[in-house]
């Protein structure tokens, strides 16, 4: 019995193999004995193993009452800069624009409206292009992280360049790939071992794959950030704004300690900031108020429109 999660991938080259081999071995897996959808657990395996060796199975295990589990949404880390990126992109192309994403932590900000694709990694730069052929004509912005795009989304930006797709690739560049792990990439100028390498311009590729506006933002000067989005929304070819703020896991690492921020009493509970999705910021008795996850970043305090957010004084 082969037992594997997802597609049979191993169980197809064992099953070549003992054609080979051994023609007349019985081999289980996806076909007979194991789900292909959904993960196993050790229920699902034992009874697996068991309706194998003709052997007793085990009730399947009843699921938790979901009454009584808290809601758990996804959310990027406080002070991430991708959730700033994420704002200004949606107060530039509005709620009516397609926003394809990609495979990253920045797939985390769905709950803000600008994830409405996920498929693989450079997806998101292709699907967009697609969407615009297909007769779209609501504003199209795309985006993945940087080391998404070196990996899987080059090729798609030089096909939209090709192919004139009007539509705009958000690269939000933290200089890590922090989803997994805070692998170096091409374009960090580091190697796997720690050795300094070519730093690739994120920049300079994008102008060289077609791109005819190219911008670079700091997505923590939100207005800024708005007004290149709205610059690349406008503009009548492909456009690439690259939101450029390391991962702020790694920024804490290196001893970076913004000064945090707290809620004055101008607060009039509107729940704006709440709405922005940082875990820093929390509700309770009808105001907002700013825990100890908070980075400094400064974002809510620019979305607040009472002026009720400010930093702690020294």
């Amino acid at each position: 019995m082969v037992i594997e999660e997802l597609e049979p991938v191993v169980e197809e080259q064992v099953k070549i193999l003992a054609r080979t081999v051994n023609p007349g071995l019985e081999i289980l897996g996806k076909e007979d004995s194991i789900p292909r959808q959904g993960e196993l657990d050790i229920i699902t395996v034992r009874n697996a193993i068991a309706r194998m060796m003709k052997r007793p199975e085990r009730p399947a295990a009843k699921s938790p009452d979901p009454s009584i589990l808290p809601p758990r949404p996804p959310s990027l880390c406080p002070g991430c800069g991708h959730r700033a990126t994420y704002y200004a992109m949606k107060k530039a192309f509005g709620k009516n624009a397609i926003f394809p994403s990609d495979i990253g932590c920045y797939t985390m900000a769905v709950n803000m409206g600008t994830v409405d694709t996920c498929l693989c990694m450079g997806a998101s730069i292709t699907l967009a292009s697609g969407i615009r052929h297909g007769g779209e004509t609501e504003g199209i912005c795309c985006s993945l992280g940087d080391s998404t795009f070196l990996h899987g989304g080059m090729t798609g930006l030089l096909n939209a360049a090709y192919n004139k797709a009007r539509i705009t690739v958000a690269i939000l560049d933290n200089s890590t790939t922090a989803m997994t792990g805070h692998q170096p990439h091409p374009g960090t100028g580091v190697t796997a071992t720690g050795e300094p390498t070519v730093q690739v311009s994120l920049e300079a590729l994008a102008k060289a794959l077609g791109a005819g506006l190219v911008e670079t933002v700091d997505p923590y000067q939100l207005d800024e950030t708005i007004k290149s989005f709205e610059r690349a929304r406008d503009y009548p070819g492909l456009s690439v704004i690259i939101a450029r703020r390391p991962c702020v896991i790694k920024a804490r690492k290196a001893g970076q300690r913004p000064r945090p921020l707290q809620v004055n009493d101008e607060c009039k509970g509107c729940k704006i900031c709440i709405d922005f999705g940082c875990p820093a910021i929390e509700f309770e008795e009808e105001r907002a108020r700013i825990n100890s996850l908070c980075t400094g970043c400064g974002v809510c305090a620019a979305i607040c429109p009472a002026s009720a957010i400010e930093e702690v004084a020294p």
